[in-house]
């Protein structure tokens, strides 16, 4: 299975999962069969405010995971229209979220857990980033 995780930095298994899906600047994709993955850009990260495209922001790449610390409505809604399950982050590495998510311990996105006002009220769904 191929599973993204969003990234602030191109340091692979070792960097830290990113608190959005939309503005995050790189996503670490990784099989979780073979352990190798791969760095990419996120192709849509200037977006406005709203309207992500994710399969854009991937690249058009074949993925069927996402785990993300947070992700605003209309993402979840493409990605999981597309088939590709959202999973909730931990805050952490790349790696502990892999291993975390393995074994069973990270779940979907429930609609409270969503980011809706990007810290206007600072009380959104995705801790304020």
């Amino acid at each position: 299975m191929r599973v993204v995780f969003p990234s602030n930095s191109d340091l692979g298994l070792t960097g830290t999962v990113y608190n959005h899906f939309g503005s995050a600047p790189f996503f670490v994709i990784v099989d979780t069969e073979s352990g190798a993955y791969e760095i990419k850009t996120n192709m849509d990260k200037d977006h406005a405010h709203g309207q992500c495209q994710p399969l854009k922001a991937l690249g058009n790449i074949a993925v069927e995971a996402v785990v993300v610390g947070g992700i605003g409505r209309g993402a979840l809604n493409k990605l999981a229209s597309s088939g590709i399950r959202v999973l909730r982050g931990v805050e952490g590495t790349v790696k502990t979220n892999l291993e975390m998510m393995k074994r069973g311990e990270l779940h979907g996105f429930k609609s409270e857990d969503i980011c809706i006002s990007h810290g206007i009220s600072g009380k959104d769904g995705c801790g304020s980033h």
